[in-house]
């Protein structure tokens, strides 16, 4: 047996990084539009820093204790994973740096030429003086460092130019850096008088300015490298009980500045005294993730490389769909009164959403408003309606997460805005992050409370919501909505477990629901019955569902997996996962709803939740799973997995050998899963048009 399958389980971070690789492999798909290739180098470069700030920074503290971790790391130890990690990772970074060449040289076939500071023509010199010095120079931060006492902090999310200058004099070495300027953009669109259009980045725009930055020195040489540092983003919460919340998180946000260098890229054509010398003055040392790059670095700028006007290059894009028989005119409230409705973005209308929060907000008859909030928007329309409301006299009350992980800052923002505004503001329970979706309105009608809502896979977050897929049921289930209320209170009061007649709870019943899920289907498939598992999420990691997933396979449970990220599971293998099949969708839009079917024998049941089958999310956060009883939307819904499921031009196999094999197409017609996905919501619209004209 291969000794990969001497385990029963894929270690989470090489999976992670193979779910990084098919990131990658659209970077290098010929099929994609140019400009969207550099877009998903963007997201890989972007991905592979916040692994290292987070996944590697845990593992290589775990390595730096001495103890083996085997058990919790699938049956590797740390000290030998942040090896794999970095070999992995270097030649990753290798082929992501062939990719980008070959992109460049394509798109100069159309005309699109990215130039270098060694090829600037008289009349690029001329705006480049004037840009340089106008934008540029104002915002450059330049350090001399020989003479310091103490070594600046480099930022992780900045990149930075390392400076050598020779002297004239006795040909001392004397050292700098450069911060890039964040504040400017990285690519620099040069004027043109004919069809071509360059560009240039603006690492090399200061670098043709560097006799400039020095000129008050007497040198013979200078030269100028990239270098990037990624630290550790653990958030360490302070204890004193004198701190609110917001003081705790904000200190900790600003610590993080100064977290454990875990990776290291330079440029590998730096001179070796350069990169020594910052290696010495950083404290960097061989534990730490040391990896040779190119020329440049902070690749993750490429998400927001211009478009030039070049539409040619990019994906067509599908405005978003309205939702049958849901209008965004008139009020949504009546129209959930009467049945349940499904918004699935990007597919269809964001704005449904925002819709039901602003008519909240105006509707007098409504008295308050619940809602929990992850990951918002830069200027969120969530945000403003939920003020709104407030000043228009209704009871708010917000559960919002500070610890999501990289909004902290943004978080604590939108809370002191809120608390401004007299929002009750709820800073989650200790120990437990707040993950779920969920809502909940009261309005007064016919002398009685009556309770509306949503429940939802992903964050409310209008911009994610153009590139997520995520579905959110619109609900007026009073017993549902009572579950969400129950909620509520156990934020308040945290030592008492609630019960819940419908909804689905981490960190108290999940894992249990689910494993009892598995052993219904178990038992069918014993007694000969039909049964089935369909399961869509972003990550499967924890073993003990994993096990559980085996025995169901074993007992001969059908079982299909759409997971677009982790998947520490190995299908495939004979009298361990025979019956399971596993998959991965990347494409243009990033896979995020979380759907479970299960079969029961016909008797189907789907539930749509905030939760992967990770352990964080069942035992380590507030989750929530709802089960959808609107027999339409169920349909809806494993519609949606089995159109995934057909996929066979983006699809991919997990498999322990973590090679990212596409699905196999035969002489099947091209399916394209989320472009299918959207014909199918065109064509409930056309139906629903037809319907109305017959009436």
């Amino acid at each position: 047996m291969n000794k990969v399958l001497e385990y029963k389980y894929i270690d989470r971070e090489k999976s992670w990084l193979a779910f990084n690789a098919r990131v990658l492999q659209e970077a290098g798909d010929n099929s994609v539009p140019l400009l969207d290739r550099l877009r998903f180098l963007g997201i890989f470069s972007n991905n592979l820093d916040e692994f290292f700030r987070v996944r590697f920074a845990a593992i290589r503290r775990l390595s730096l204790t001495g103890i083996s971790g085997e058990k919790y790391l699938g049956g590797i130890s740390a000290q030998q994973l942040v090896k794999d990690i970095t070999e992995i990772v270097i030649q990753q970074q290798s082929e992501s740096l062939r990719i980008l060449n070959i992109i460049e040289s394509e798109l100069e076939t159309k005309n699109i030429f990215i130039i270098t500071e060694t090829d600037i023509t008289f009349e690029q010199e001329i705006f480049l003086k004037d840009f340089f010095i106008q934008k540029v120079s104002p915002e450059l931060v330049t350090i001399i460092l020989n003479d310091l006492a103490e070594f600046p902090v480099l930022k992780d999310t900045s990149g930075y130019l390392a400076i050598k200058l020779v002297m004239n004099k006795n040909s001392e070495v004397r050292y700098a850096v450069i911060e890039i300027p964040k504040t400017i953009n990285r690519f620099v669109v040069l004027p043109s008088n004919n069809e071509k259009q360059y560009i240039i980045l603006l690492d090399d725009v200061i670098r043709h300015n560097l006799s400039n930055i020095f000129n008050i020195f007497d040198y013979k040489s200078v030269s100028a490298h990239m270098i990037k540092i990624t630290r550790d983003a653990q958030l360490d919460i302070d204890s004193d009980l004198s701190k609110s919340m917001i003081e705790k998180i904000s200190l900790s946000v600003k610590d993080r500045r100064i977290g454990e260098p875990v990776r290291f890229i330079y440029d590998q054509l730096i001179e070796e005294d350069t990169l020594q010398f910052f290696l010495d003055k950083m404290k960097i040392v061989s534990t730490d993730s040391i990896i040779p790059g190119g020329r440049y670095h902070n690749r993750r700028d490429y998400m927001d490389f211009p478009n030039l006007g070049r539409y040619d290059l990019l994906y067509q894009t599908n405005d978003p769909l309205p939702i049958p028989g849901l209008s965004l005119e008139g009020s949504m409230l009546e129209k959930i009164s009467e049945k349940d409705y499904l918004l699935n973005a990007p597919y269809q209308s964001f704005s449904y959403l925002t819709k039901f929060l602003r008519e909240a907000a105006l509707d007098p008859k409504v008295i308050s408003i619940k809602i929990t909030l992850y990951r918002l928007a830069k200027n969120s329309q969530i945000i403003s309606s939920l003020i709104n409301a407030a000043k228009n006299g209704k009871k708010v009350t917000v559960q919002i997460e500070l610890q999501a992980r990289f909004d902290e800052a943004s978080n604590i923002s939108y809370a002191e805005q809120m608390q401004l505004e007299g929002i009750e503001l709820i800073f989650g329970i200790k120990g437990l992050k707040v993950h779920s979706k969920i809502c909940v309105i009261e309005r007064y009608e016919n002398d009685k409370i009556k309770r509306y809502g949503f429940i939802s896979t992903g964050n409310f977050n209008e911009s994610t919501a153009k590139v997520y897929t995520d579905v959110t049921l619109f609900t007026s289930h009073q017993q549902i909505l009572k579950d969400i209320m129950r909620i509520f209170e156990f934020f308040d009061i945290n030592y008492r477990v609630h019960r819940y007649k419908h909804l689905i709870v981490s960190p108290h019943y999940t894992r249990t629901r689910f494993v009892k899920l598995i052993d219904r289907e178990i038992t069918h498939a014993l007694a000969g019955r039909k049964t089935h598992i369909k399961l869509k999420m972003n990550s499967l990691s924890d073993f003990a569902m994993i096990d559980k997933l085996y025995e169901a396979s074993r007992a001969g449970v059908k079982i299909q997996l759409e997971v677009r990220g982790i998947c520490s599971l190995i299908p495939g293998i004979p009298g361990m996962s025979d019956n399971i099949e596993a998959i991965s969708i990347v494409d243009n839009y990033l896979e995020h709803s979380r759907i479970y079917i299960f079969g029961n024998a016909g008797q189907t049941e789907v539930y749509i939740s905030s939760a992967d089958f990770m352990t964080r999310n069942l035992d380590g956060r507030v989750e929530v799973t709802c089960p959808i009883y609107d027999q339409g939307i169920k349909n809806e819904l494993i519609d949606n997995f089995d159109i995934g499921w057909k996929g066979n031009v983006k699809a991919r196999f997990h498999s322990y050998k973590l090679d990212n094999k596409y699905r196999y197409r035969n002489h099947n017609p091209i399916f394209r899963a989320q472009l299918e996905t959207y014909k199918y919501y065109q064509r409930k619209l056309q139906v629903e048009s037809q319907i109305e004209t017959k009436v």
